[in-house]
């Protein structure tokens, strides 16, 4: 009787080599997408241990860690017709496996595309001002249009950041000049409030010192004093108050005896 023995251990040993060879290990943060003759299976499989039966079952990797790339830097026109060069950076994860691996050939490009797109376009219906001031605000209003067109081929666009605005050399000292009158015009605005309140301040000491005469008398004094602390060589004496009114009286009174002899 002839040896049936060998054949059939060739037969396991190709049979458990095709097994072994069948399994794969995917990571936590990958899942597998299975064509089985052709056909997509409803739900991807992983994390871990899985069997895929070559020729007839083809495995898809899909990552589902958070992607970062950096839209090349695109020339925007503003509605105030400055031309500018923006660039930005975009976070996305896959949120469907099936899909991203299915609707797209690649879906990291494909958002890219979309991202230049969307940044010429959004920008573009903005002035200068606010793209420079309202910086979040037009991130916001990128990320939810990119967003809502990547949804179907199962992609979440998590932020879009604008990276760096470059100005026209002409704008950038035109802005520069713009920044110097303002400056200016707020170092006038101060040093005329800065004169109105000392000027009202002059106007209340003088009403309080008016109440009591002798305190402008003990003001030269201080005066007196602070002159002279300075060890200055010049000599400042004090003149009453009631002698300026003195000498006005007598001034006055000569003057009409004066007018009085003349006629």
């Amino acid at each position: 009787m002839p040896d049936v023995s060998m054949p059939i251990l060739i037969f396991v040993a190709i049979v458990v080599l095709y097994l072994l060879n069948s399994i794969k290990i995917l990571r936590e943060y990958e899942r597998g997408v299975i064509f089985r003759l052709g056909r997509a299976l409803p739900t991807p499989k992983g994390p871990g241990i899985i069997l895929v039966f070559r020729p007839f079952d083809q495995m898809v990797r899909i990552s589902l860690r958070q992607q970062v790339f950096v839209v090349p830097p695109q020339d925007v026109i503003t509605r105030d017709n400055v031309t500018l060069k923006v660039d930005a950076v975009v976070t996305l994860y896959v949120v469907n496996p099936n899909a991203a691996a299915i609707k797209v050939v690649d879906y990291v490009y494909q958002t890219s595309q979309l991202a230049q797109t969307t940044l010429r376009s959004v920008l573009g219906e903005v002035e200068l001002d606010e793209v420079l001031s309202h910086r979040e605000k037009l991130n916001l209003r990128i990320q939810t249009i990119i967003d809502q067109r990547t949804e179907p081929f199962g992609v979440k666009v998590i932020s879009v950041e604008v990276k760096q605005v470059d100005l026209p050399e002409q704008m950038q000292r035109a802005m520069a000049k713009q920044a110097e009158a303002e400056r200016e015009k707020r170092s006038k605005i101060i040093h005329a409030e800065g004169e109105f309140n000392a000027a009202q301040k002059l106007v209340d000491a003088a009403a309080l010192l008016a109440t009591e005469p002798m305190t402008l008398q003990l003001r030269y004094l201080q005066t007196l004093t602070e002159i002279g602390v300075e060890k200055n060589t010049t000599i400042v004496f004090p003149l009453p108050l009631e002698m300026m009114t003195l000498f006005n009286k007598l001034g006055v009174t000569a003057m009409n005896k004066a007018e009085a002899e003349k006629q």
